[in-house]
């Protein structure tokens, strides 16, 4: 194999200097093959030697290939690379990576170069077997780079298969059930998490006081917590003694009912309600370190009739924190209709999750 003696791998910056086939016929201490980005393969030709130039650059794109320094899937150089590193002409090149083709070890992909080509059970007859494969092939890929860390880590196949039963039988098992937890003192946000998960996921959600959590986890043989990150650390000191997992969810920013009080006028009276005291209370100093005592902010939660039917008499604008609120409030309206000089400005947000973690909570319930 004299093509090896020229045939040298040349890290790209930051690496070491490495030789690869000439060590193992020097017997020098050997170094493991490169399939890592960040390497180059450099190949030369010998002008005088009695073995034509193409056989000698076709050998060592042979032995790279051979050896995965050029691993499946890898784009080899351009003709122009080879050209400058080679001092070949280009259509010699081309003549190789023709005989490359012919041999059935890259493939030519019309504008887009010349690529190694995957063997027996590397790519092609395994996705051609699953339907799911050909539907996702990037998800397919995940898997097998997975799977080579793990064997690369010192796991056997069937190690590495445990694990990946182990934890989708977990993640099935927490899936069955999704518990959404919060303190006592403010259930109403539990309960806005609870209706919103139940519309958008489409499965029973079970409302669980913060206090009692550990009860009932107790009692339950798994299952997935979710709460606002407000309480995420105290779930968390319940959960995950039991393995128990806990999602946390990040709720609505609120930027577009915050800016439209920002133009309020000043000694205006704002109304806030919402089913959760949380939000009343943080929705109270944020709107007072926006507009210090330019206004007067009065809150009260949807079943406080009194309070309600107070703020709605006062109050030039309302904001209702959620959209469950706004038809408690619009219904106080009408019954003190007959009180109000002029109808108070009625502003509903949308929702109390925020949509990238509705996406990521279905992620991870495997509803998508």
């Amino acid at each position: 194999m004299d093509y090896a003696r020229s045939l040298r791998i040349i890290p790209t910056p930051g690496c070491l200097w490495w030789h690869s086939a000439i060590g193992q016929l020097t017997g020098s201490s050997p170094s493991p093959t490169p399939t890592a980005p960040g390497f180059m393969v450099e190949f030369h030709i010998q002008p005088e030697s009695e073995i034509p130039a193409s056989a000698q650059l076709y050998n060592q794109i042979r032995f790279a290939i051979a050896s995965r320094q050029f691993p499946p899937g890898h784009r080899l150089p351009s003709t122009r690379q080879l050209a400058m590193q080679t001092g070949l002409h280009r259509n010699t090149i081309s003549k190789v990576y023709r005989q490359l083709e012919e041999a059935g070890v890259v493939d030519a992909r019309a504008g887009a170069g010349i690529y190694v080509r995957a063997q027996g059970d590397e790519g092609g007859a395994r996705v051609s077997r699953s339907p799911i494969m050909k539907d996702h092939p990037e998800a397919y890929k995940l898997v097998q780079k997975s799977l080579d860390d793990l064997l690369n880590q010192g796991c056997s196949l069937s190690q590495a298969r445990e694990l990946f039963l182990a934890e989708i039988d977990w993640r099935l098992r927490c899936s069955a059930r999704v518990l959404v937890t919060a303190p006592s003192q403010d259930i109403g946000a539990g309960e806005l998490m609870v209706r919103e998960l139940q519309q958008a996921l489409q499965i029973p959600v079970q409302l669980v006081p913060l206090e009692e959590l550990s009860e009932i986890l107790d009692q339950a043989r798994g299952g997935t917590v979710v709460t606002s990150r407000y309480f995420i650390g105290e779930a968390e000191a319940i959960a995950s003694p039991k393995s128990v997992r806990v999602i946390p969810i990040d709720i609505y920013d609120y930027h577009k009912e915050l800016s439209l009080l920002k133009e309020v006028p000043k000694n205006s009276n704002i109304g806030v309600v919402s089913l959760s005291t949380g939000i009343l209370r943080a929705a109270e100093v944020i709107i007072h370190s926006l507009r210090g005592d330019e206004l007067l902010v009065m809150t009260a939660q949807t079943e406080d009739t009194y309070k309600l039917t107070a703020l709605v008499r006062s109050s030039q604008t309302i904001v209702c924190f959620d959209q469950y609120s706004e038809e408690a409030v619009k219904g106080t309206i009408q019954k003190v209709r007959n009180d109000l000089i002029r109808a108070p400005r009625l502003v509903s947000c949308e929702n109390y999750i925020g949509a990238k973690s509705i996406s990521l909570l279905k992620r991870e319930l495997g509803l998508e």
